[in-house]
């Protein structure tokens, strides 16, 4: 067999297993997947820092959600990438209803959540409420490994704090704390303490 066969083959096969290891998107029929909003309440009372390495966390709010994945995004080379590896852009209400998502584009990158529309299938309002890009903490690596098997399209459940990261050189990464706010500053940094994926259909 000659060698440009042999590298024709090669590639192939590369290209197979690399689209094999690819997380697959989850498909969903129409119909609104998850209608609860996000749940935030404050702390009963202020609690003891947390600690990841050297990186100091201080909770702000208890929070909890189920929602819909609508996009993942993992960094290793970023300084926040020691803190929260994956990133999770995530919907509920209509913003986790496959009618509205298929007239939506999604993408993430450089820790933001950027979404397109050609026409409005809800109002602009709805989609900034009702859909969030997450930083994801884990408490464990048990939640981490969990959090790492998401695919977009699944259904997670999740809960922890919202929090305020300080690393010893004085940088501070600080939660959002509302759902209605949108660009620099607006992601949720969560300390994951528990997280789950519903079964996939």
């Amino acid at each position: 067999m000659s060698r440009s066969r042999l590298l024709l083959i090669a590639i192939v096969v590369l290209l197979a297993a690399l689209w094999l290891r690819t997380p697959r998107h989850i498909r969903h029929s129409p119909g609104e997947l998850v209608p609860e909003i996000p749940r935030q309440e404050p702390v009963d009372r202020p609690l003891p820092p947390l600690q990841k390495g050297d990186i100091r966390i201080r909770p702000l709010a208890k929070f909890s959600l189920s929602a819909r994945v609508l996009s993942r995004a993992d960094y290793s080379w970023d300084k926040e990438s020691q803190l929260a590896p994956v990133d999770l852009a995530l919907g509920w209400g209509r913003m986790s209803d496959s009618a509205i998502l298929d007239k939506v584009e999604i993408s993430q990158s450089s820790r933001f959540y950027h979404w397109h529309v050609q026409a409005f299938p809800i109002p602009e309002s709805e989609i900034v409420e009702s859909s969030a890009n997450m930083h994801l903490a884990p408490a464990d690596a048990a939640v981490e490994r969990e959090i790492r098997r998401t695919r977009a399209g699944d259904v997670v459940v999740f809960d922890g704090y919202l929090v305020e990261a300080v690393w010893p050189d004085g940088y501070r990464w600080v939660s959002s704390l509302t759902r209605s706010d949108s660009g620099p500053g607006a992601c949720e940094l969560v300390w994951v303490e528990h997280f789950s994926i519903e079964p996939r259909p």
